[in-house]
């Protein structure tokens, strides 16, 4: 890569992990509902996992998946399905105090947010638009640059959504205003699926 790519792929990365996405909101709705010390699981997965997705991408998978035209079908359909089922369960989801949660009740898991990622809209966009647009050759050590200022550059980034979201908690003081809280994050999750819905 060149020197001089570094600062614009730098800028790229903060611009498009800190703007609204299925991350973002889901992260938001984790601080405000469980705070930010029981959300950092899902940070970590979400970086990571973009990471280990942009170095797939860079490596190939996207010539592997066009020799296979229906995977791309395979893709939207998955995205949809996951999301309309992650806006559901936010948007169905009990309550919690915002001071006690509930027993038994969690946020994502690392590897689930890990995980998450090859079947976000947002991300396979992101990792496609970094790789093409700032590696010459797609060599490994460009993909591996590229994954890994996104990786540094996006942890901090989604922070802001987590601790924008416990902010919140001094607002969402009751089980009525959290509830309508969460339905509000999962009808956002459900906007995000417009261009996906689009383009099938």
């Amino acid at each position: 890569m060149r020197i001089d790519l570094l600062l614009p792929l730098v800028l790229f990365a903060f611009a498009t992990s800190v703007t609204p996405g299925p991350n973002n909101l889901m992260l938001m709705t984790s601080g405000a509902n469980f705070g930010v010390r029981r959300t950092i699981p899902h940070m970590a997965g979400v970086s990571i996992g973009f990471v280990f997705l942009a170095v797939a991408v860079g490596m190939g998978l996207v010539q592997v998946i066009d020799l296979y035209p229906v995977s791309h079908t395979v893709l939207k359909v998955l995205s949809v399905v996951y999301l309309v089922y992650l806006a559901w369960k936010f948007g169905t989801a009990k309550p919690l105090s915002p001071d006690a949660p509930k027993a038994g009740s969690r946020p994502m898991t690392f590897l689930q947010a890990c995980a998450f990622q090859w079947v976000n809209p947002k991300a396979w966009a992101m990792a496609l638009t970094a790789v093409s647009a700032y590696t010459s050759e797609q060599t490994l050590a460009e993909v591996l640059l590229v994954a890994v200022v996104f990786g540094l550059v996006n942890l901090p980034s989604v922070g802001v959504w987590v601790v924008a979201g416990q902010q919140l908690r001094r607002v969402l003081t009751s089980e009525a205003r959290l509830r309508a809280f969460n339905i509000t994050m999962a009808v956002l999750i459900l906007a995000t699926l417009w261009p996906v819905l689009r383009a099938i």
